[in-house]
């Protein structure tokens, strides 16, 4: 028999047992890499806000705990459209809005001058004129594919939002997850609507082509002069700083460790019971010239395949979780529905660490066995 048939031969012995213990430890790791994914899902969503309009440099309060809920006078973005290097700007105003009638509940609303280059960059589809001149209605909103599927609202159709009717003048896609999931408010009824006259949340910033990724830096820098109430930061620094990202990801790791530890404790019972009840085989082995260094490769090798395994195992079963998330009322397909690379690479690193870990102690007893206290034991 080769030495891996011997492994797998040994690895299922206890078929009962070790397909509880893959099930307990695909469970674990498929846990670690649901949570990562479901952080980085929203992490990539909200990137892909600014990566789908090519936003080069997003611009916050300074000293704002929560920047997504920063407040900036709108004349601000005229200001910042002046400085060299800028070839365009748009203010963007934030707020969560419900459609009780239909019961979707925290609806994000991008509140954006209607003439600005950003509302023109979405391909939208616009209702008729003859339902554009409703004179009913208090104003006009624009959504994105996901949420008027959600609404089950077309062009035309009237949306009400605080018992008061609004137009769906529109409905627009976006290379972003995120856009797609909200809508679109003029800026100037968003603002009446949140009684926030004159302000918005952040400035979107286009750069000029001839600045270079060195020279971004500069323009960061001129846009602060402009005045010290501004925070301007590039498009990825804004997003791996922001503080719900970063408690999204740490949330996820803190909840996973209980679920690796439990993996790797069973992993531990699993093995260290194979090698008790293996004993009598181990002096056998032993005796017929096995070193110490082989058992305990074959000992290692059974844990490592059987995390391995898990891992693969956890990964699909993650993945089909995150589509079921992504297509739920809960998140209203605000997060992206796939596993990144780098979270399956993740996986079954994580597999691999428990495999080891909870191969330790059974491989060290092993090699610590006489062949003359081993077959005793048999006999």
């Amino acid at each position: 028999m080769t030495y891996f048939g011997f492994v797998l031969k040994s690895l299922w012995r206890r078929p009962l047992r070790t397909g509880l213990t893959l099930m307990a430890l695909a469970t674990a790791i498929g846990s670690v890499m649901a949570l990562s994914g479901v952080a980085e899902g929203f992490t990539e969503s909200f990137r892909g806000v600014y990566e789908s309009h090519r936003v080069d440099v997003v611009v916050s309060r300074q000293g704002s705990a929560d920047r997504l809920s920063s407040s900036l006078e709108e004349t601000y973005v005229a200001r910042v459209t002046a400085v060299e290097g800028v070839a365009s700007a748009a203010g963007v105003l934030l707020e969560t809005l419900s459609a009780e009638d239909q019961q979707v509940y925290g609806i994000p609303a991008m509140g954006m001058r209607t003439e600005s280059w950003l509302f023109k960059d979405y391909e939208m589809q616009l209702a008729g004129s003859l339902a554009s001149e409703n004179s009913e209605v208090e104003g006009q909103v624009y959504l994105g594919e996901n949420l008027a599927g959600r609404l089950d609202c077309q062009p035309g159709a009237i949306l009400n939002l605080f018992d008061e009717p609004f137009l769906v003048a529109g409905v627009f896609q976006s290379g972003s997850v995120w856009e797609n999931g909200s809508m679109i408010v003029p800026l100037d009824q968003l603002q009446d609507l949140a009684g926030r006259d004159g302000q918005i949340t952040y400035i979107n910033v286009v750069l000029d082509e001839s600045i270079q990724a060195s020279d971004v830096g500069q323009v960061v820098e001129r846009i602060k002069a402009v005045d010290v109430k501004l925070l301007p930061l590039a498009t990825d620094e804004f997003v791996s700083s922001d503080t719900r990202m970063q408690l999204a990801g740490a949330m996820a790791w803190m909840t996973s460790t209980i679920a690796l530890l439990v993996g790797a404790i069973g992993t531990l019972n699993t093995m260290m019971t194979s090698v008790l009840e293996r004993t009598g085989e181990i002096g056998i082995l032993r005796a017929i010239g096995w070193p110490a260094k082989r058992i305990a490769g074959v000992i290692l090798c059974e844990s490592v395949m059987l995390a391995l395994m898990a891992s693969v195992l956890g990964g699909l079963g993650a993945s089909v979780l995150l589509q079921v998330l992504a297509n739920s009322e809960a998140t209203g397909g605000l997060l992206q529905p796939t596993i990144a690379t780098g979270v399956w690479v993740r996986g079954l690193v994580v597999g691999l660490g428990i495999g080891v870990l909870g191969a330790s102690l059974p491989v060290w007893r092993a090699s610590q066995m006489r062949p003359a206290d081993a077959l005793r034991h048999q006999g």
